[in-house]
C-alpha cells in the first residue's frame, strides 16, 4: 500500500469573500475527488495570532481586510496526486472553472499563496490513539 500524501497551501483572503471562496472550494472538490483526492479541509481564520518575528499573515503579505486560509488535501500516495493534475487540467469542468466569469477578480490573491506537497511522518486519528 502506498504511503499517503498530503498537499497544503495557506492563501489571503479578503473578508467579504467567504462565500465565494466556500463556493470555489466546493467546485474544485468535484473535480479533485474525481481523480483521487480522498479529502479536503478549508479552514478560514479563527484564532490566528500576529507575531513579532513571523506569523501566517507575513507570510502570505496579508493586507488590512484580508483573513488567512488554511487548507489541505489529502491523497492516496504522491502517485496519485501527481497523475491527477495533468487530468484535471483536461477536464472540461476545470477549464469552464477556470474560464467562468471573465473579468471577475477570483475570491483570492493567488500570487500570495504559499503551497507545498508533504509526506506524513506521523498520522493519528482518535481511534487509532484511543478516545
Amino acid at each position: 500500500m502506498a504511503d499517503p500524501y498530503v498537499q497544503g497551501f495557506i492563501v489571503p483572503v479578503p473578508e467579504g469573500n467567504k462565500e465565494a471562496y466556500r463556493t470555489a472550494a466546493l467546485e474544485m472538490w468535484y473535480i479533485m475527488k474525481d481523480y483521487g483526492a480522498a479529502r479536503v479541509i478549508e479552514a478560514w481564520q479563527d484564532d490566528v495570532p500576529h507575531g513579532k518575528q513571523t506569523d501566517f499573515f507575513r507570510s502570505v503579505k496579508a493586507e488590512p481586510g484580508e483573513v488567512v486560509v488554511f487548507s489541505l488535501i489529502e491523497w492516496q500516495s504522491r502517485e496519485v496526486c501527481d497523475a491527477s493534475h495533468e487530468k484535471m487540467m483536461q477536464d472540461e469542468r476545470m477549464k469552464q472553472f477556470m474560464e467562468q466569469n471573465p473579468g471577475v477578480e477570483p475570491p483570492f490573491d493567488g500570487k500570495r499563496m504559499v503551497y507545498g506537497g508533504f509526506r506524513p511522518v506521523v498520522e493519528l486519528t482518535r481511534q487509532s490513539v484511543g478516545a
